[in-house]
């Protein structure tokens, strides 16, 4: 816990990541953003440095991460933190009028707004799989993340549902293709999933979900051309209940870029909005004990933030 409260400190956004030479089996990457920061422990399992490679394009990183998927060469040992919807279940438990006049629609909580769509304040994660390299814009970032394939297995023991702190021991196992490429004219980062999560809170539902992020960022002019795929990006994530099967959540969130000139920062506006049926949540955790006529929720994100 003292890692998380170091680290919720440190709500300004920031894109940093730091890591040891490539040369190292072990290696370690910092990562911090107001929604999601994070400390990683890198460990080739090989006994070989974690692989560079060259590519050209988008489509030849998805066909190497695929084609080694089954092969695990490396294991990732991470603890995160999710600062801003951290913050916004601390509002609301130690500041309630200031939650309460931030209630500007039925459907619109400007605190909630900003902080929806993460349901844990944190966890501690283990990667299993393959993890590579691509060429970038310097040094420094040589040897991070920029793409990995593989098993991530996520342990937390609380849960958050409108700004409230649940207890919950849970469990998430997922198939994951994720990474970023950093260009002198761009930086790409994707997110392909599909797994399970489990609640010990039985009154939280069990489920499957599937998800989609894909963010690109231009910083040239070619990046007008096209409005939709350039400086823009999106995010989707569905969950189904393990029992039927029915669907229980449904996060979707769409983002535009404004990159700020003679720099490589940009400023990233995101809206979206997060359905959430009633058959989610059971027992004292439901709407109906609330006191809440609907029998699902819907609310609507606003997500500001700084990409460098």
């Amino acid at each position: 816990m003292q890692l998380y409260l170091v680290l919720l400190l440190l709500l300004v956004p920031l894109s940093a990541r730091c890591q040891d030479a490539a040369e190292k089996k072990t290696t370690f990457e910092v990562e911090l953003d107001p929604y999601y920061s994070a400390v990683g422990m890198y460990n080739s399992l090989t006994g070989k440095p974690i692989p560079h490679l060259q590519v050209k394009n988008e489509l030849e990183i998805y066909k190497e991460l695929i084609s080694k998927f089954y092969q695990p060469r490396t294991l990732i040992i991470e603890a995160s933190l999710n600062p801003l919807p951290y913050a916004g279940t601390l509002i609301r438990r130690h500041q309630p009028r200031l939650y309460e006049r931030g209630q500007l629609t039925s459907n619109f909580n400007a605190i909630q707004a900003v902080t929806a769509g993460f349901e844990e304040p944190w966890a501690l994660s283990l990667f299993l799989g393959n993890v590579v390299t691509f060429d970038t814009i310097n040094k420094s970032f040589q040897g991070k993340r920029n793409g990995y394939s593989g098993l991530l297995f996520n342990f937390g023991n609380y849960h958050i549902k409108d700004n409230t702190l649940i207890h919950d021991n849970w469990l998430e196992a997922e198939g994951k293709l994720k990474g970023e490429q950093i260009l002198t004219d761009r930086s790409l980062r994707w997110s392909f999933r599909g797994g399970a999560k489990f609640h010990e809170n039985r009154y939280i539902a069990d489920s499957f979900y599937i998800g989609f992020r894909r963010s690109r960022t231009d910083f040239k002019e070619s990046g007008k051309d096209n409005f939709w795929l350039h400086n823009s990006g999106f995010e989707y994530v569905s969950d189904f209940s393990q029992k039927k099967l029915e669907p229980i959540r449904h996060y979707f969130v769409v983002d535009k870029k404004f990159p700020m000139k003679n720099s490589r920062m940009a400023f990233t506006l995101g809206l979206g909005f997060v359905w959430t049926a009633d058959k989610k949540y059971s027992g004292p955790l439901s709407n109906k004990a609330g006191n809440i006529n609907t029998t699902n929720t819907f609310q609507f994100i606003l997500q500001p933030n700084l990409e460098f």
